[in-house]
């Protein structure tokens, strides 16, 4: 049905009103919200269609979950909304897109609008044109999802992986995950901090599973044999702790050697003093004077 009629504004009763997609909202933003409103009003009505059911007249929410959702907290029992004209389908779709085009979201929320449209029948390149979003991102987002790779999807809505590097690493074992890192440092895709993360996210999908709630692996019987191979993975873990841990504590030792055979040096000291560098931080001259390093 078409919606090109001009919209109306109307003081519509919120209890008529329902809402076609709804979504978790944080609770942060939502407290900014409320309190925008409070103090200067409702900057931008909602937007409804009209819906006649058995109850009498009603209403479907297109977008603006938010505030209709911060009016309810403040107590008020209508809300001015832009009123347009679509079938629930088209509304439906319109509020995916709107979820879409919001700067901030989660990258489940995201997910969860792209795969209600693919439900809907739109395709890839349906739904880039409606939502701005490549081809190409939505096609790596439906394979993600399809095979529930949470972890990478959150990585790509935030900006650490490319969506192409991520479905790379889905489909790849770990010396094929590697390659895919390796190629895209080569082809300065991945550098620095977002390098490291990308480590991190495949580490996690590693030890943890692809899911956000852990792993998506089935659940083994505890038995006497995993006990104590937990144990001894444990224990290895902290013996690794401890070799670290030692190495690092004896090259604090050879430094603080060194640092005093250097101070023994009246010509060194001078050119030190010269160049105002001739004072020791107070925890490694601490720790000389702890191990009798000082005279």
């Amino acid at each position: 049905m078409s919606d090109t009629s001009v919209p109306q504004i109307e003081l519509i009763p919120i209890d008529r009103v329902s809402i076609l997609n709804p979504r978790a909202r944080n609770k942060k933003i939502f407290r900014e919200i409320v309190s925008s409103i409070q103090e200067v009003g409702l900057k931008r009505p909602i937007t409804v269609t009209r819906r006649d059911g058995a109850e009498g007249p009603g209403f479907e929410l297109v977008c603006g979950q938010g505030r209709l959702e911060a009016f309810l907290e403040l107590g008020q029992s209508e809300i001015p909304a832009i009123i347009i004209e679509a079938d629930t389908q088209t509304s439906l779709v319109k509020s995916l897109v709107e979820n879409c085009a919001r700067r901030q979201h989660q990258a489940i929320d995201l997910v969860r609008d792209i795969e209600g449209m693919k439900v809907r029948g739109y395709s890839e390149v349906e739904i880039g044109r409606k939502t701005g979003l490549s081809v190409e991102y939505v096609k790596g987002i439906g394979k993600l999802l399809q095979q529930g790779e949470q972890r990478l999807l959150r990585s790509v809505e935030a900006g650490h992986i490319p969506i192409s590097v991520a479905v790379e690493i889905a489909d790849a074992d770990d010396d094929g995950i590697q390659n895919a890192l390796q190629n895209a440092y080569e082809k300065n895709i991945l550098r620095g901090r977002k390098l490291l993360i990308a480590k991190k996210v495949v580490e996690s999908r590693h030890r943890r599973g692809k899911g956000m709630l852990g792993s998506n692996k089935k659940k083994k019987d505890v038995t006497s044999e995993t006990l104590v191979r937990a144990y001894q993975e444990d224990t290895d873990r902290k013996k690794l702790l401890i070799r670290k841990a030692d190495a690092t504590r004896n090259r604090l030792i050879f430094i603080a050697h060194a640092i005093r055979e250097l101070l023994l040096d009246e010509e060194f000291v001078e050119v030190l003093k010269m160049e105002k560098l001739d004072t020791v931080p107070k925890k490694l001259a601490a720790r000389m004077e702890r191990q009798g390093l000082t005279r």
